[in-house]
């Protein structure tokens, strides 16, 4: 950076965006966006470092340090800044069990959330909910049941719409959860009571190991609604993984939401590098050429690379810089992580219920109790 200042570079740019799929509306998101410098630093940033931290949690879970399930989002993150770029944080968003990436957006700290897979005090939920079950200020999880996080995130939306608040509920599912029951239940109510609800398929093409050809007689997962209307994104195509079409469907869907038309559907076409959960090798099912290839051409965090550098928005130094900050976050985010103290069993059953007075909870044998504070 020390021969260029940062009055060389393009403060602002536009971008020609792929057009969305429709279903049951007359027109879509814009194909013609604008994207400031500033912008694509934060988004550039934001998912190196979420692609770092899953790189060093699948580290870890090699070293026996993180236990049990462990679900990585690499590949997808254009999913999740794309969306959070488009919605405020006093808005709601749950997800299914691929949850790290929205727990960061969502406001907690890769501390937190490393500290969390570790199962340490400094965790984001103390360390007692792990790799599928994280929270914070308008972030209900991590859900580890397929699909069950859709009725509550309507229930969250009738609660936006019954307070008035001008707020909706961002409810995202995967391609393997799309054919669940609870699922068109909840289309059914939601669209009956207009709820603020943007209903989001993260489609990766794969379920628990299975593709999505193999899973669902219909793989339109954005006309699954029927009464709702919906719109899809491809991001296996150059515009593919590509946080600006990812951002501009979802303010076209916000924007719906709020009006009071009730609830959308949205389907965004993406891809996991990791296989379902680390104990999927991930190649039984596809091949290492077709992940290669998906890397190769469609990679989020090059598509928004390449384009910032193209179009004179920042220097590749800069953007190294910015990788380098990044890895040192990690790096001291693991360290914690694997020094931080383990709760202590008198926290185990702590914060079970909400206001309630301290009460007796019988232990590992009769005679022993637990007190549960809230």
């Amino acid at each position: 950076m020390s021969a260029r200042t940062y009055a060389d570079f393009t403060t602002q740019a536009t971008f020609e965006v792929k057009k969305c799929d429709l279903f049951k509306l007359e027109e879509g998101p814009a194909t013609q966006v604008v994207m400031t410098r500033d912008e694509g630093l934060q988004y550039y940033r934001t998912m190196q470092t979420m692609r770092r931290m899953e790189l060093k949690a699948d580290q870890l879970y090699k070293q026996k340090i993180i236990r049990g399930f462990c679900h990585l989002y690499d590949g997808q993150e254009a999913c999740a800044v794309g969306i959070e770029a488009s919605i405020n944080l006093s808005d709601h968003l749950i997800t299914a069990y691929r949850a790290h990436g929205y727990t960061l957006t969502r406001g907690g700290t890769v501390k937190e959330i490393m500290a969390e897979l570790t199962g340490r005090r400094g965790g984001i939920a103390k360390g007692k909910g792990g790799s599928m079950h994280m929270y914070c200020k308008h972030f209900y999880g991590g859900n580890g049941i397929v699909g069950a996080q859709v009725p509550l995130g309507a229930g969250v939306a009738l609660a936006c719409k019954y307070q008035g608040n001008n707020e909706l509920c961002v409810c995202l599912y995967g391609d393997g959860a799309a054919n669940q029951g609870q699922i068109f239940e909840t289309y059914n109510m939601a669209a009956l009571w207009k709820l603020p609800v943007i209903f989001i398929c993260e489609n990766n093409r794969y379920g628990m190991g299975t593709s999505v050809e193999r899973a669902a007689a219909s793989t339109d997962y954005f006309k699954r609604g029927e009464f709702i209307p919906g719109l899809r994104q491809f991001v296996l195509s150059v515009d593919g993984m590509d946080i600006l079409c990812v951002r501009e469907a979802t303010r076209f869907a916000a924007d719906h939401c709020r009006s009071g038309k009730g609830p959308i559907l949205m389907e965004l076409q993406t891809y996991r590098y990791h296989g379902h959960s680390m104990s999927d090798p991930g190649v039984s099912y596809r091949t290492r050429e077709e992940i290669q290839e998906v890397r190769s051409k469609s990679d989020p965090i090059s598509l928004l690379k390449d384009r910032m550098l193209s179009n004179n928005m920042a220097s590749v130094e800069e953007l190294k810089e910015i990788d380098v900050e990044v890895r040192k976050e990690i790096e001291d985010a693991a360290q914690f992580a694997t020094t931080d103290p383990e709760p202590p069993l008198e926290d185990l059953c702590n914060h079970i219920f909400s206001n309630n007075p301290p009460l007796d909870v019988r232990g590992t044998n009769p005679w022993s109790k637990l007190k549960s504070v809230s």
